[in-house]
């Protein structure tokens, strides 16, 4: 069975069949462990390039849990003077736990379930740490 992917953002890329140019919104399949476009494979499902340009869109709502997603990395990469605060907000949240890649102990990673997660936990994240999807 395959899954509806969307682009989230613009992905120029090079992929595993070569380079592609996709815009925004564009649908794409997962079949098997890979994102597919007219048949091509582009990247792994869990892959960085995965988790940087696409967005489940089974239920429709890719395009806010990609926006989401991006809004929720850059916010907790911004170096200001309350990025230690944000990043504690989330070490001490179970929504973000719920997330978080359990392989790094000392480091807090988001897991492939963060790229996946319903839009309500998404939220809920984005509100804890005062980013804007």
């Amino acid at each position: 069975m395959s899954r509806r992917y969307i682009v989230k953002q613009r992905a120029r890329i090079d992929t595993i069949t070569g380079p592609v140019n996709l815009p925004y919104g564009t649908e794409v399949e997962a079949v098997g462990d890979y994102l597919t476009h007219q048949g091509n494979r582009l990247c792994a499902v869990t892959s960085r390039k995965a988790h940087l340009y696409f967005a489940p869109d089974d239920d429709g709502q890719g395009r806010e849990r990609g926006a989401l997603t991006m809004a929720i990395t850059r916010r907790l990469e911004k170096r200001d003077r309350d990025h230690q605060r944000r990043w504690d907000l989330a070490w001490e949240d179970p929504v973000c736990q719920k997330h978080r890649n359990l392989e790094h102990e000392d480091h807090f990673l988001w897991g492939h379930t963060f790229y996946e997660a319903p839009v309500e936990d998404l939220r809920h994240i984005a509100a804890l740490i005062g980013a804007r999807g």
